[in-house]
């Protein structure tokens, strides 16, 4: 029994210092999750053991409380750092980086506070945008971010992961895409490795903006972890226009289209286009009266010198993004979890997801 104890001790010991590998890594997932659920307090995790691999007392960093409430810590193995940036709180601040989810470009300057601004490249598509509340809560965070990465490259540690949970997950997209362009333009380190896990991440941004974050962290250096039986990973709301397609299109062509058409055909395609579009039309200019500019008046009362953006994406067509894993529930899932619609975090929490995941078979 001894010796089998100690081969199990040896394995545990070599999978913390083995050098960071792409792809999802169920091992490694678990623990980050279990890692992450030690920012509530015992009556939150008491379900859950504690991370073998990043102990709540070998914390090496928490961050102070930024912008919506935004923080994240660093843990450590041997050859590894992760960056864990946490979620929702209960403050109400904390949700309004939720419903401030109007869109933004992916290239700009957040005006943060009086005296702070931030200039961001999440992605290069002219037509990448994103949701302005959680890319506000990265650009809070990553100067910080930045300076730790910095400190550990001193030390010889070039192998870090990110990792986020739900709005965590949702900054955690950001944080990533902008560590990756300072490594394009000299800022950090060519060297330096991230690997970073969205679990039960909500959607960040545009179909450009996926494919630009997809293209820059492929080949498993980025995944997407869903329970499909959690609502979160389906929101934003989402409304698609003809606009939001790619440059060539056949929609460009619509109105020449149909002027072109003999009579009545373009009499009847002209009142089937406009029944197809107009509604959605409406929608997207309500999505940026009350989840932009009505939504960013409560935002400036609470963080004091923000300024919000003059203008907002003209899109709403939000995109799931990264490379999935699915967490797949079954029957005996829903019967420890059942859906209930007074609970509406049943399917979102660290326990179901801690559930599924050790359940996978790789």
């Amino acid at each position: 029994m001894k010796k089998f104890l100690l081969v199990l001790l040896l394995i545990s010991l070599g999978s913390q210092a083995q050098e960071l590998k792409p792809g999802f890594d169920q091992f490694e997932y678990l623990q980050l999750l279990r890692a992450y659920a030690r920012w509530g307090d015992s009556t939150y995790y008491k379900q859950i053991p504690e991370s073998r691999t990043y102990k709540k007392k070998g914390r090496k960093y928490r961050s102070e409380e930024v912008g919506f409430m935004n923080s994240w810590e660093m843990y450590e193995t041997p050859s590894q750092t992760v960056i864990s940036i946490r979620g929702s709180t209960g403050d109400q601040i904390s949700w309004m980086a939720n419903f401030y989810c109007a869109m933004v470009p992916a290239i700009g300057t957040m005006k943060l506070n009086d005296s702070t601004s931030f200039d961001y490249h999440f992605a290069d598509h002219p037509q990448a945008a994103v949701h302005i509340g959680w890319a506000v809560s990265a650009c809070f965070l990553l100067p910080d971010i930045v300076r730790k990465i910095h400190d550990r490259y001193s030390k010889n540690r070039k192998d870090f992961i990110i990792f986020g949970h739900s709005q965590g997950a949702g900054i955690a997209y950001f944080v990533t895409a902008q560590l990756k362009y300072y490594q394009r333009i000299g800022k950090l380190p060519k060297d330096i490795r991230f690997k970073t896990y969205c679990s039960a991440a909500p959607k960040p941004g545009n179909l450009f903006f996926a494919y630009d974050y997809e293209a820059s962290t492929q080949f498993g250096w980025s995944q997407t972890v869903v329970n499909p039986a959690d609502w979160v990973p389906e929101v934003p709301v989402t409304v698609q226009n003809v606009q939001d397609f790619s440059t060539t299109n056949p929609f460009k062509l619509a109105d020449k289209m149909i002027k072109e058409a003999p009579f009545p055909n373009n009499i009847i395609m002209s009142y089937l286009y406009k029944q197809l579009t107009r509604n959605n039309k409406k929608a997207l200019k309500k999505y940026k009266l009350f989840l932009g500019r009505v939504a960013s008046r409560m935002v400036s009362k609470n963080l004091k010198g923000f300024e919000p953006p003059k203008n907002y994406y003209e899109s709403t067509d939000y995109s799931r993004c990264g490379t999935p894993v699915i967490l797949n529930p079954d029957e005996e899932y829903y019967k420890k979890f059942p859906d209930n619609d007074s609970t509406l975090f049943v399917h979102h929490g660290i326990l179901p997801y801690s559930y599924l995941t050790e359940k996978l078979k790789l």
